[in-house]
């Protein structure tokens, strides 16, 4: 069963929502945070990087920094921005970009769940990053960066959705990246009470994104000797048939001593071409290569052996293993200085300019990779390969907190 629970949130004043709610702590350089937080003193990126605060290529993990993050946080909570629910409850969170919309319930999920694998995750976590999410949040005495869950379609959440949305938000605002940021409070008990029992018919919950945030709450909960304040952890919970995933493409630093024409004329050998460039969408199983001022298309061979592993059958993991491996000498991306990578929202032209600019010397676009797969790789145990997914709308940090205390 999935067990979570509602609480009594801090959230901000709704006539600041939008000028206090950020972009994710992990997806602004410092220089993009600087900006942010010299343009909104009431921005959360205070709290969220508090190097903001301090001279210019300060450590973003100082005790300096931490001290800056609390009183940033105490701040916003002494001057009324940021307030707290009178009660527990659940709240509803929607997204809304272009088209696409999803709808999430805001709630505490257990540690005890992800420590036992009813929080199914698909990612290894580092250390170090789960440890500044701990000392923050000791710090702070409160979680304030969601994590992003998804569970199987549910019959029963989404008639409730539907009927609370119906109403006129308690939060409504459009960031600056256009995506609309919508929210209610679920104040009735029974409708609480009902959201609390649909969830415990579903036999597990999905990380989408937010591994380490999690990974650190359980590891925090298990520090203070597992003791109710600690024991769950912030989460937005979306259906899974409403989540948008985008692709993750590869940008390389060199050629690994290939000139443009030797490499596009190894890739012919190894894989498929394919017309068309980049003019029509990408499909499962294809990638495009921009080099030398121009796109070339490609697809997989067919696989020898159809009985790989979920995780080897990822467009992703194929691209590794037969393209970034043999042909570039990257054994493993998640240490190599030569690679980086792009989250699909930034679109095609990111990748080229990044390889105009000089910076780069060839960018790999990929196809998004389905969630089916995702759910596949994560139901088997396994681990997916870094950089495979990029979920877009990102949850915004300080919609909603929870405080430990």
């Amino acid at each position: 069963m999935a067990d979570v629970r509602p609480f009594a949130a801090l959230r901000p004043d709704p006539t600041l929502a939008s000028r206090v709610c950020a972009p994710p702590y992990d997806v602004m350089s410092e220089a993009e945070a600087r900006a942010m937080a010299g343009r909104e003193p009431l921005s959360f990126v205070h709290v969220s990087r508090p190097e903001v605060d301090l001279p210019p290529g300060s450590s973003a993990k100082s005790p300096e920094a931490y001290a800056a993050a609390r009183a940033s946080f105490q701040r916003l909570q002494d001057s009324g921005t940021l307030k707290r629910d009178a009660a527990p409850s659940f709240h509803l969170y929607r997204q809304t970009l272009g088209g696409h919309s999803q709808t999430g319930v805001v709630a505490l999920a257990s540690c005890a769940e992800y420590e036992a694998g009813t929080v199914v995750k698909h990612e290894l976590t580092r250390v170090e990053k789960e440890e500044d999410r701990v000392r923050h949040m000791e710090t702070l005495d409160a979680q304030t960066g969601p994590a992003f869950l998804f569970h199987e379609p549910s019959p029963g959440l989404a008639e409730i959705a539907a009927a609370i949305t119906a109403s006129p938000p308690d939060v409504d605002f459009t960031a600056d990246d256009q995506v609309r940021h919508t929210a209610w409070q679920v104040t009735d008990p029974a409708v609480n009470e009902r959201i609390q029992r649909e969830f415990s018919a579903l036999p597990r919950l999905y990380i989408a994104d937010g591994h380490h945030r999690s990974a650190a709450a359980a590891r925090l909960w298990a520090k203070r000797g597992r003791t109710a304040g600690a024991a769950g952890f912030l989460a937005v919970i979306f259906p899974r048939d409403e989540l948008q995933i985008l692709p993750y493409h590869r940008v390389l630093k060199d050629l690994n001593g290939h000139t443009p024409e030797t490499l596009l004329a190894q890739l012919g050998q190894r894989c498929v071409g394919v017309s068309g460039g980049v003019e029509a969408p990408l499909n499962q199983g294809e990638f495009a290569v921009y080099v030398a001022g121009g796109w070339h298309r490609f697809r997989f061979p067919s696989r020898k052996d159809a009985a790989g592993t979920a995780v080897e059958a990822l467009d992703v993991a194929r691209l590794q293993a037969e393209v970034l491996t043999p042909l570039f000498a990257i054994e493993d991306p998640r240490t190599s200085d030569r690679i980086d990578f792009v989250g699909g929202v930034r679109g095609l032209a990111a990748l080229r300019e990044l390889v105009d600019g000089g910076e780069n010397a060839c960018a790999m676009a990929m196809a998004a990779t389905p969630i089916e797969d995702l759910v596949r790789v994560a139901d088997a145990g396994g681990i997916m390969p870094p950089k495979s997914t990029w979920f877009e709308p990102k949850l915004r940090d300080a919609m909603f907190c929870h405080l430990l205390g």
